[in-house]
């Protein structure tokens, strides 16, 4: 089993869409949801600065959007009988439902720009953000984040768990960080999957009541608990998410147990392989950040 894995907020980068937009069709599937979501997305992945896409109702939808073409061209790519699950960090969840043949795309892209709308209101209620933990014992850190009234908003796996709060609470947990821990403020403007979001969560099962779900055309795994996902269950699942923690670690513990033979991260690419190097020893990665990197993806699963 080959994973397809989709990044989460704070993977894009500026420019990073550019080596994709050389295929007309590309650009002609984004040019289409810009225009169902309001949103240049061909300009934020191409020519907007850092501060612009880093905004959460800007972020969301262009990060979606860049893993589904991404993930249609990897599909296209390898040989049709590969065996292919989906998983996406965060946001993309939406990008791996889709994939996966759960949500059409124009519903995805639709509900995640609602979802990123929603998410940026309510962080501008309080003044909340994210920072990464690096390292030490994660018993003394659940100990030492609850004192601090912060919470772990994401278990990535590898050694790091994000938590999340008041940017005051935040700014003092990493003047005084638990002993062999390295905490490192992250571009998010929120306090994500905690009870902060609760407004979002209401907005997006509202919009979600109005969209109809299929059977998956392959595995999906759940940020709920690294379960494969059921019809049923998957964009309940989505919308809770907004509001509960992200469970990659059990993700990557399902990938093993399931028998993973390598990942294959969409651009916006790093994060997820980084955490698979540290977690999943000795699996196969590739972070397909250009046209070039398909290549490499095919031979990594002609290899196998």
């Amino acid at each position: 089993m080959f994973v397809i894995a989709a990044p989460g907020q704070g993977s894009q980068k500026p420019g990073f869409l550019t080596p994709w937009l050389e295929s007309p069709s590309y650009r002609a599937d984004l040019e289409r949801w810009s225009e169902i979501i309001g949103s240049d997305l061909i300009a934020h992945g191409t020519t907007s600065h850092q501060e612009t896409i880093t905004d959460t109702a800007i972020a969301q939808p262009l990060i979606v959007a860049s893993g589904i073409i991404v993930g249609r061209a990897l599909l296209e790519a390898l040989p049709e009988n590969t065996n292919v699950a989906f998983a996406g960090h965060s946001v993309g969840e939406f990008t791996a439902a889709a994939l996966a043949g759960v949500l059409s795309d124009d519903d995805a892209l639709s509900l995640v720009a609602l979802r990123g709308r929603a998410m940026a209101e309510a962080s501008a209620a309080t003044p909340t953000g994210m920072s990464a933990v690096i390292g030490g014992d994660p018993e003394v850190l659940a100990k030492a984040v609850d004192a601090a009234g912060l919470f772990a908003a994401n278990f990535n796996g590898g050694g790091q768990v994000v938590i999340a709060g008041e940017l005051t609470r935040l700014a003092h947990f990493q003047e005084n960080p638990p002993e062999g821990m390295r905490v490192i403020p992250l571009t998010v403007a929120g306090a994500f999957h905690t009870h902060y979001m609760q407004s979002a969560v209401a907005a997006l099962a509202e919009a979600a009541a109005g969209v109809t779900t299929h059977v998956a055309h392959h595995p999906l795994y759940t940020n709920r608990d690294g379960s494969r996902v059921a019809p049923d269950n998957a964009l309940g699942y989505l919308v809770d998410q907004v509001a509960r923690p992200v469970r990659w670690d059990l993700c990557m513990e399902s990938f093993s147990k399931d028998g993973i033979q390598g990942m294959m991260e969409l651009a916006p690419a790093g994060a997820l392989v980084g955490l698979a190097k540290r977690a999943l020893k000795g699996v196969p990665t590739v972070a397909l950040n250009s046209p070039d990197d398909l290549a490499t993806a095919l031979e990594l699963v002609s290899g196998a």
